[in-house]
């Protein structure tokens, strides 16, 4: 993956995870939420933010102290 295509897909990630923000901000307004729903709402956003940190570490290159 060149470093544009780490970018690209970076940024799509981080909408993704913004969105999945909103969405259980949302369920968890209504007046019978749905848990289940919810919690894997949850799950899907950690996820995601996992590989939203394996990308950055990639895009950063490592510094030799």
């Amino acid at each position: 993956m060149t470093a544009e295509e780490a970018a690209q897909r970076l940024n799509i990630l981080r909408i993704e995870h913004r969105d999945l923000d909103s969405a259980i901000a949302a369920l968890a307004e209504q007046p019978l939420p749905d848990q289940l729903r919810i919690a894997r709402l949850k799950k899907r956003k950690l996820r995601l933010r996992d590989e939203i940190a394996v990308l950055e570490d990639q895009m950063i290159p490592d510094i030799i102290a």
